[in-house]
């Protein structure tokens, strides 16, 4: 299509781009083409097109410089399958332009048309990427998961005698990364010369071009809350701390309930259940070894019971947990402790799920369980560091979103342990989009917190509606 714009035609690829896009795109066809070398950010929430508008830069400088021997690069964090996905896009982009009979891959990293190439790059730190040259254009994919140092050595060089512009896309995630660095450089010399190099636009600026987009994105706030690190980062592009307190003040206070605390299950109601599994005096019984490393000599068992409340409306669709009960304890012996939670889970509470830490040794205890309960009842769940990203995040989904509350207070060890851990509680995010949550052990422990985020993974897709009655009455028979 063609803009109207004092700037040169973009693009010719019949994809109607959306307006916030392609006034991005004048500037940097502008700066490509008047050899300018200017450099820029862009930022977009998830899903607003970014990638859309970089295959059709890429379509459009390739059909602009087809007779000559030029190449633009792209690079990623990684080439499968970031880098190939892109390659993807600007193929299919080529099909609908009617130019890809015209047009080549060559040795699966790059599309050609004519004498002129995209060529695309892996931005992983052993990827041997020396000696090309950037001649139209060089882009940064994701750049907030690149290295700074990796770029630095191996691509910024690409442009050196060509004076090529330069365009690094994301989402940010923390101030140390390559795209929060360009992006803070490129505000200072707008600063100076009023020329704009970054581009914004967060959720908001897209839902005012797309509604079904606000609307989706409106059900994602309400489900992870405005603070959760993902919305915060992809859809209101808003950097998070490096390192701080896993809840805020305001996060405690949603996670407090009003409910009373209870020793045992209601009639008709759905509960589910997490257990972090702490050890024995050091070297005593069967299942030492736990989670992430040696067991310490004060470390709890903790199981944390919760009823599964139906959502309330259609906007809300997510069930609500209510924690019901906390049982603690402290140094039991195994098999001891192996029977009092068969029978908690089993023939007390009638749990519909329940997470067990199954990493290390902890891995026999789960299929102990599995064995008394049922597998259908029991969700081993391994710890990793991407697996305890995972529980993380969700844990923080449920609070934020008013989804998990804990009993009202009354005066026990257990809700004064719970208390202390929540407060004290530190999440550090890291830079490929995961973190990791704990209590600093100078602090002391996080076994209450391990154990409510196990419950509320195992809470995922259980049905909150009673279980029906199976078979028939004897009046049917």
């Amino acid at each position: 299509m063609v803009v109207s714009s004092p700037a040169p035609p973009f693009t010719p690829n019949p994809v109607r781009l959306r307006p916030y896009q392609a006034e991005v795109g004048r500037a940097i066809v502008a700066s490509v083409l008047a050899r300018s070398g200017l450099s820029f950010s862009v930022t977009m929430a998830r899903q607003a097109g970014k990638n859309e508008l970089s295959a059709q830069l890429e379509l459009f400088l390739l059909a602009r410089h087809a007779r000559l021997p030029l190449e633009a690069i792209k690079c990623a964090p990684t080439f499968e399958p970031q880098a190939l996905l892109s390659l993807r896009r600007l193929w299919t982009r080529l099909r609908d332009a009617g130019l890809r009979d015209l047009a080549a891959i060559v040795e699966g990293r790059s599309v050609q048309l004519g004498r002129a190439r995209q060529l695309f790059l892996s931005a992983e730190p052993g990827s041997n990427v020396v000696g090309h040259t950037a001649g139209l254009l060089l882009e940064i994919d994701e750049a907030q998961d690149v290295a700074k140092e990796k770029f630095d050595r191996d691509f910024r060089p690409m442009v050196a005698s060509t004076n090529a512009s330069i365009v690094y896309y994301g989402t940010p995630w923390d101030d140390s990364t390559l795209l929060e660095e360009a992006k803070q450089h490129h505000l200072e010399l707008e600063r100076r010369d009023g020329v704009r190099r970054h581009f914004e636009f967060d959720w908001q600026a897209v839902a005012e071009h797309v509604p079904a987009y606000g609307r989706f994105v409106e059900g994602e706030r309400q489900r992870l809350g405005e603070d959760h690190p993902m919305f915060r980062t992809q859809y209101a592009l808003r950097t998070v701390a490096g390192e701080g307190r896993l809840f805020s003040a305001s996060q405690r206070a949603q996670l407090q309930g009003s409910h009373s605390r209870r020793s045992r299950p209601a009639e008709g109601e759905t509960y589910v259940a997490g257990l972090d599994l702490g050890g024995q005096a050091l070297g005593e019984g069967p299942f030492d070894g736990l989670r992430t490393g040696p067991a310490r000599e004060h470390d709890a068992t903790v199981l944390t019971i919760a009823r599964v409340v139906p959502p309330e409306s259609a906007l809300l669709p997510e069930p609500r947990l209510e924690v019901v009960e906390h049982f603690a304890a402290n140094q039991m012996p195994h098999d001891e402790l192996f029977a009092r939670l068969a029978d908690l889970l089993g023939s007390v509470w009638h749990v519909r799920q329940v997470g067990v830490d199954a990493t290390g040794l902890g891995e026999t205890l789960a299929r102990l369980l599995a064995r008394a309960l049922g597998q259908e009842t029991v969700r081993p769940l391994k710890f990793t560091s991407e697996s305890k990203s995972r529980f993380g995040f969700g844990l923080l989904a449920a609070v934020n979103g008013g989804r998990l509350k804990v009993y009202a207070a009354d005066g026990s060890p257990e809700y004064r342990a719970f208390w202390r851990e929540a407060e004290l509680a530190r999440a550090v995010y890291r830079r490929n989009r995961t973190m990791n949550f704990f209590v600093s052990p100078a602090d002391g422990h996080d076994d209450y917190l391990v154990s409510l985020a196990l419950t509320v993974e195992a809470a995922k897709d259980v049905d909150p509606r009673p279980r029906r009655a199976q078979g028939r009455s004897r009046d049917e028979a």
